[in-house]
């Protein structure tokens, strides 16, 4: 298939199991995100599958009657099962995955009281979710048994758990749409977080719950915490929409977002790369939602609408063991049927087949959103949030560069601004780390594009393409320098460089002499060296660089070779008294530039100014041993006599 057509994928290895038959049962722990298959209550084999070899194992159970929930510890080493709405029985594991076969149990409280589920909070905690409340265990392996925490008394109609995030979800009351969030971060505490109200349509109805588990999830977005509730609309006239409460560390649940979903029926959630992803059943197809997209807001509520029109998931073959098949052909091609009655979707990005014997985790496929999202400048923004998202972010780049595809710089100027405000926050960070500073609350890790991603893979395409016109490229790459210099970024030398040597191939030193005059490209030790260098092609190149160096104030050595190379030996010397160095120059380097210029009164001129030099700091003009000047000394005495070697001239 065309991966080119479809943006949902299913993963290319799905972790396969035996599939639920009259002898074998399948469970899923979401928070280990491990499969069981249960022949026979445990007795004929347990087969535990996970993402890892070492979340997968087999093992053998005694059977004490039908497995209602089977979930190990997050350490693996202890294993709890429900066989019976009143208690949970616990089985130890050694680090091999070998049990020690003596199991020992938990009943709840009260005689009436049911259990609804249960979760592991930490290797050694455990909760029990009962229709009376919650019942919070410590588990005792050595001594196989449990001892009581924290009870919480509460009518449950039902739970959820997220086990990243260590939150359980209570729904209570008629209606079931008062929801209780614990959290249980601390070990040993049981945190209790305000309760809230999820709206309901309104629609004539009797006192009976009308929110259920099955419509609501838990997840983190962008890092943030959020119940997710699907809300059915009325009539099949409206469609269903989502909407998104977000658990504050203070304070109730804050309603936040609304996804329209223009459809009604059946749905399911999941979050998959910070994206809402769901499923519509009667229609087999999926919408995605992004809720760090712009959408509508009404000064409380932001209202969003799916990225993208609907679609299906891209169809999977599968290889399964052939039926009534010709001797030597073992395995046939299968089909899988998407959107099947038999899936069953597990947060945040699950897809199971109990029937088919398959777990999928769903993927995006980033490279077919290119061309399905043509406003570039809300990809980008799109992919800039997307994880392994760099590739086909400098390819989208680079692709509005080329001839036939060239946007407008206004265009690219909205994604370099994009590109370079996430890459300045990054070096902010960096920054803050460096300096041994905490860094909270850092936000959504987005892909950064840095400078030398740009040169590599986006600016190359100006060698490959060498039918772009020059001009596009000087203003692409001033547009990049200009939001570079908006953010604070310090221009890396090799963008100038590129530039100036586009603009000298193209003969254009007017345009390159008024970049440089009105600093358009920031001053630099480098890019004056480049200036100089240029001096051959374009003589007013020297001046240019020298001025430059001089603005900069920390290149006053770097003036002084210039010079120096160029025989210009006064307007070096005027050049270290302007900037306070005379008394730190080295004599000998001047006299040895001075002798080989072939001209005497040069050679008299310096001589005489390091005299000068020599009277005003050590109250004699002579020059000292150290010095190394003896030759020059000499030299002077030869063309000039001892009496010219005793008057002291000044340097004008």
């Amino acid at each position: 298939m065309d991966n080119d057509n479809y943006y949902i994928v299913l993963c290319k290895n799905p972790i396969r199991f035996e599939p639920v038959s009259k002898v074998n049962n399948v469970f899923f722990d979401d928070a280990n995100k491990q499969v069981f298959a249960v022949r026979s209550g445990g007795a004929m084999g347990v087969v535990m599958k996970g993402p890892d070899e070492k979340s997968s194992a087999s093992f053998r159970m005694e059977d004490r009657g039908d497995i209602i929930s089977i979930k190990f510890s997050p350490d693996k080493r202890i294993l709890a099962a429900q066989r019976s709405s009143k208690t949970v029985e616990f089985l130890n594991f050694q680090e091999d995955l070998n049990t020690d076969q003596q199991e020992y149990s938990q009943a709840c409280k009260g005689k009436t009281t049911e259990i609804r589920g249960f979760v592991w909070s930490s290797n050694t905690e455990i909760i029990f979710i009962t229709s009376g409340g919650l019942e919070h265990y410590q588990v005792l392996p050595e001594k196989r048994s449990l001892k009581s925490l924290k009870t919480q008394a509460l009518q449950v109609n039902w739970y959820v758990w997220l086990g990243s995030s260590n939150l359980l979800l209570i729904s209570s009351g008629t209606l079931g749409n008062t929801l209780y969030p614990f959290q249980f971060k601390t070990p040993g505490v049981m945190t209790k977080l305000p309760k809230f109200e999820v709206d309901l349509p309104a629609m004539p109805r009797p006192q009976k719950l009308a929110l259920l588990d099955r419509d609501v999830i838990m997840a983190v977005i962008y890092e943030n915490l959020y119940i997710v509730v699907l809300r059915h609309p009325p009539s099949t006239s409206t469609g269903a929409e989502i909407v998104l409460y977000q658990i504050q560390k203070e304070g109730l649940a804050r309603k936040t977002d609304v996804l329209k979903l223009e459809m009604s029926g059946r749905f399911a959630i999941n979050v998959v790369d910070n994206l809402i992803m769901v499923h519509h059943q009667a229609s087999k197809t999926s919408v995605i939602f992004d809720i760090h997209l712009e959408g509508k807001s009404d000064g409380y509520v932001t209202y969003h609408y799916p990225v993208l029109s609907p679609l299906g998931i891209k169809p999977f073959k599968l290889l399964l063991p052939s039926l009534n098949m010709q001797a030597g052909t073992d395995r046939a091609e299968y089909n899988c049927e998407l959107y099947s009655a038999n899936w069953i979707v597990f947060q945040p990005d699950i897809v199971i087949d109990a029937k088919l014997g398959c777990l999928w985790t769903l993927q995006i496929s980033l490279n077919p959103l290119v061309t399905m999202i043509p406003d570039k400048d809300r990809l980008i923004q799109f992919l800039l949030n997307r994880t392994d998202s760099k590739p086909v972010i400098l390819n989208v780049c680079a692709q509005m560069l080329v001839p036939g595809k060239q946007a407008s710089l206004q265009s690219l100027a909205k994604v370099y601004d994009m590109l370079n405000l996430t890459y300045k926050q990054h070096l902010d960070i960096q920054g803050q780390l460096s300096a041994g500073e905490t860094v909270s609350g850092t936000g959504n890790k987005k892909v950064v594009i840095e400078q030398p991603d740009m040169f590599t893979h986006v600016f190359s395409v100006f060698e490959e393409h060498k039918d772009i016109k020059y001009k596009f490229i000087v203003a692409v790459l001033i547009e990049y320098i200009r939001s570079l210099n908006q953010f604070g970024i310090l221009v890396q030398h090799y963008l100038y460089e590129l530039i100036i040597n586009i603009l000298v191939q193209n003969n254009c030193f007017y345009q390159l002499h008024q970049f440089l005059q009105y600093h358009v490209l920031s001053d630099s030790k480098p890019l004056a060296c480049l200036m100089l260098s240029l001096e051959t092609v374009y003589p007013p190149a020297h001046q240019l660089a020298l001025d430059m160096l001089k603005r900069l104030q920390t290149a006053n050595e770097e003036i002084v070779e210039v010079l120096l190379s160029k025989q210009q030996l006064l307007p070096a010397l005027r050049f270290i008294r302007s900037v306070g160095n005379v008394d730190v120059v080295s004599a000998r380097k001047f006299l040895e530039a001075a002798l080989n210029t072939n001209d005497n009164m040069i050679f008299y001129t310096v001589f005489k100014f390091f005299e000068q030099r020599n009277l005003k700091l050590k109250a004699n003009p002579r020059f000292q041993t150290g010095e190394h000047c003896e030759q020059y000394v000499q030299q002077f005495e030869s063309l000039f006599g001892y009496e010219a070697f005793m008057s002291l001239p000044t340097v004008q």
